[in-house]
This record gives structure tokens, C-alpha cells and sequence, in this order.
């Protein structure tokens, strides 16, 4: 069964001295928006160093392994695998040895294309190593007949067809690309180096920026490509942009609440959500308890807006992963009980309003509400400051297939009865686009109202049909 998405953080530094620990410090920042794979790869006087494998970012790499990624120059990459399994071969950044030299790429998002990609290529006679999306990008290019990158690039990029925010490394110059959507985000960033001279660096998330001590420029626009060498930055429109389709999930879920992203504060647009939610779905109670911590924002929010006391009724330990994107139901339940412990000194005898940033296969929400019960609770009413999930993304967040999301076959009274809560409440589509007060045009909720904005292959039109969840 294909998994779809390709949950990505990727980085990338030009003329920065310990470029190597630099990337490593990007790709620490954004160790959320992947957790099974790592990489890096280094330019050294025309020659490029490379280190990836399996596991977090702080396992992946050490002191040694960075000292030995030489040059000012890096391309960086966190991975997880929701395109492709999880193995070395689908790490990132790949690389490849071209007729004009080496290149290296790292990809954040989805190409809906994919399976149409690859099955011409391999007609042609392409051989693939691994299973992700990106691999294809490499097949294309070293298909062109130019030995121009920058050309070569014009050509392969209107071609792909979905998600995609890229980094490459070549022998002599880093370059990077954004689809015309603007599915995933992409920002450009500078630091003053050692020479006083501006190195720049290009990342998935601001928060990368700041931790390297960078300052924000500005994001890379939608349909643009840039290429930075020791002549500088240019910059070109590969293809002209017919509408925006920035992802809504990455305010709600995905981004680091510390970064800013399509312009907005993540932490702020959360908090909005919230305030916007206790308006349209009040509920008299006695404190507002978070799910954290990625419901811990829009609790805030709810609570200045209903002006009931905001509480950390459970506590999480911040030394397991994220239960939303385990793929095997049975590590999810564990996994709760291991992350989350609820504080019946704060919750007994309470009637509490439990607040998460979404809903999508509803277990975890099951196993939660019956641990607040369990430490004393009154009632427990959930407040989800999103719409109900109801399609799967095929643009670089892993949602599941469209028979493992609750909200697409059931009403929020029966997934109330299914995780045992009072009562049930989600954000609306309106009221979220509303609270942050932006144009719904401009974003893809495709997850919330399954109005995708490209076509789709028949590969990914038949998860659409599948039957209910078990």
C-alpha cells in the first residue's frame, strides 16, 4: 500500500565557514518535519562530500562525521518516509554523477506526477534505487541536452506536476525551486560570515534561520528558481503561476509554532484559531486543558476569548515522537501513554474542554480522553480548532488514505461516541480562514474539503474510493 506525502525539512548554505554545522543546526531546528531519515552533503572545491542515514538528526551526525563534510557550501535534508518506504537508498539529499558533474537534491513535497514520471523513464531505460518521488527529478535532468544546470532546470521543472520545495548542489553553485502553488514553504535567509560578506542560506522554515543566527530576506516565491555562485543570486520564473495553493496545514499542524510562515506567525495564527473556535463553539466549563503540545496555542486561544482558566492538565514528555505520524495504530496507543500524563490534582472533579489542533483517525483522541477521565475528569468536551479531516493530502503531509479518516464516514455525534467525549466541536472551513484573515483562495484545505487544485493520477484518485475505517 503506497503512503502518500513526503514530510520534509530541507536546507541549504552557500560561503559559510562550518557550513556542515551550520546544516546540521538548520536540520536540528526542523527535526519535527522529519524523523527518520538525515543527511548532508558538502561542496569542496568542485567536490561534493555526503553523509546520510537512518534515525534522528543528533544520531545521524557527530563532530567527526561533520568535520569531515568539507567545504563552505551544504545542502541538508530531514526525512519522513510517507513516499516510499523507509530505507537508505530513499535518504536524502541524492546524489547522482551527471555528465556535468555531481548534483545533489532535497525535496520537501509531493509529486502527484509521479507514477506517470517514472513509468516513461523506465521505458527509456532508467534504473531507480529507491522508491521516492525525487529520484525521477535526477532521471530527468540527466536527460537534457544542455550541460547547462540552470537550463537544464527551466526545462525539468514545469514538468513536475504537484509539491515540491528543492535544494540542489552542484560542482560550483547551489540552487533552489519552488512548485508555482507554493504548496510547502521555502525562505531565504543571510549571515554575515567570516570573510564580512553575506552568506546565504535557503531553509524549509524560519526557525532554522534563527537558530543558525541568520536573518530572514524573504521566502522563495512560487514558480521561482534561484541559483547562488561566487557571482551571487540570480533569480527566474521557471513558470508562470496560475493561482496559490499554500498549504493550510502547516499553520494548523506541521510548521514549528516559532516560525513564521506564507507571512504569518505560526504561534499567532493558532492562538487565532482558538479564539475563533470558543466563538463559534462555546461550552460551559471549568478549565481549558491543552493537548500538548500541538494543541497547546489554540487552548491559549480559547481560553483569553471564553475567559475560562487555561490549565496543563497533562503533562507530555518531550523525549517521545509525534503519535500523528507513527503509521501502525498499535505504536499510536502506546505511544500515548508513554507521551501523556494527565494531573488529577488539576483535573478531578472538572468539567474540562479538551483542545487539539485536529482529528484524523481519532484513536489517539480516544486513548486521551479516557486518560483525563481516568484521572477524575467530570466531563470532557472536545474542541478541535480545525475542520474535520475527510481527504487524504497528496502534497506533502502524511494524512492517511481516505478509509482511515473518521470525519470522511462518520458525523461529529458518532466520532463523539467513538472517543467517548460529552460533546464534539471542530473549527468551520469559514471560521478558519476567517481568524487569521486570509483569502480562501489562496490556500489548499483540500484535506478539509477535498477540492484538490491539480489533477490527480489514477493511483491517487483510487485511495479516494476506499471503504469506511474499522
Amino acid at each position: 500500500m503506497r503512503q502518500w506525502g513526503e514530510e520534509c525539512g530541507v536546507v541549504g548554505i552557500w560561503n559559510l565557514e562550518n557550513a556542515a554545522k551550520f546544516s546540521y543546526l538548520g536540520l536540528y531546528a526542523m527535526q519535527h518535519r522529519g524523523q527518520e531519515s538525515a543527511g548532508i552533503v558538502s561542496l569542496d572545491n568542485g567536490k561534493q562530500w555526503s553523509h546520510k542515514a537512518l534515525g534522528l538528526v543528533g544520531d545521524v551526525f557527530n563532530d567527526k562525521i561533520l568535520d569531515g563534510l568539507k567545504g563552505r557550501t551544504t545542502i541538508g535534508h530531514v526525512r519522513y518516509s510517507t513516499s516510499g518506504v523507509n530505507q537508505l537508498s530513499n535518504a536524502q539529499p541524492l546524489c547522482a554523477d551527471l555528465l556535468t558533474g555531481p548534483v545533489a537534491v532535497a525535496h520537501n513535497g509531493n509529486l502527484v506526477n509521479a507514477q506517470s514520471l517514472k513509468k516513461a523513464l523506465k521505458e527509456q531505460g532508467a534504473i531507480f534505487q529507491g522508491t521516492t518521488d525525487t529520484e525521477a527529478i535526477l532521471h530527468l535532468i540527466s536527460r537534457t541536452k544542455t550541460d547547462q544546470f540552470w537550463t537544464a532546470l527551466k526545462e525539468v521543472l514545469p514538468q513536475l506536476e504537484g509539491a515540491f520545495s528543492l535544494v540542489f548542489l552542484t560542482h560550483d553553485a547551489l540552487y533552489a525551486a519552488r512548485d508555482t502553488f507554493g504548496f510547502r514553504p521555502l525562505v531565504l535567509g543571510k549571515k554575515k560570515n567570516d570573510q564580512g560578506e553575506d552568506a546565504l542560506i535557503v531553509a524549509s522554515e524560519t526557525c532554522a534561520l534563527d537558530l543558525i543566527g541568520a536573518e530572514f530576506v524573504r521566502e522563495i516565491a512560487p514558480g521561482e528558481m534561484i541559483k547562488i555562485d561566487a557571482k551571487g543570486l540570480v533569480s527566474e520564473s521557471f513558470k508562470k503561476p496560475t493561482r496559490s495553493a499554500m498549504c493550510i496545514f502547516e499553520h494548523i499542524y506541521f510548521s514549528r509554532p516559532d516560525s513564521v510562515v506564507f507571512g504569518q506567525s505560526v504561534y499567532a495564527a493558532r492562538k487565532q484559531f482558538g479564539r475563533w473556535l470558543s466563538k463559534e463553539k462555546p461550552v460551559d466549563a471549568d478549565i481549558i486543558v491543552p493537548v500538548p503540545d500541538s494543541g497547546t496555542p489554540a487552548a491559549l486561544g480559547y481560553s483569553v476569548e471564553s475567559k475560562i482558566p487555561f490549565e496543563m492538565g497533562i503533562i507530555r514528555n518531550h523525549y517521545v515522537g509525534r503519535t500523528f505520524i507513527h503509521p501502525e495504530s498499535s505504536t499510536r496507543s502506546s505511544g500515548v501513554k508513554i507521551k501523556l500524563n494527565p494531573q488529577a490534582s488539576i483535573l478531578k472533579g472538572k468539567r474540562v474542554v479538551l483542545v487539539d489542533d485536529s482529528l484524523v483517525r481519532g484513536t489517539t483522541s480516544q486513548m486521551i480522553v479516557r486518560l483525563v477521565r481516568a484521572a477524575g475528569a467530570k466531563e470532557v468536551h472536545v474542541r478541535i480548532a480545525s475542520p474535520p479531516t475527510i481527504s487524504p493530502c497528496f502534497y506533502g503531509v502524511d494524512t492517511p488514505q481516505k478509509s482511515q479518516l473518521l470525519a470522511a464516514h462518520y458525523s461529529a455525534d458518532e466520532i463523539c461516541k467513538f472517543i467517548e467525549a460529552d460533546t464534539l466541536s471542530y473549527l468551520s472551513l469559514e471560521g478558519m480562514f476567517q481568524a487569521i484573515n486570509v483569502d480562501s483562495k489562496n490556500f489548499c484545505a483540500a484535506c478539509f474539503d477535498g477540492k484538490y487544485p491539480t489533477q490527480l493520477e489514477d493511483d491517487l484518485l483510487k485511495s479516494l474510493e476506499a471503504g469506511r475505517p474499522r
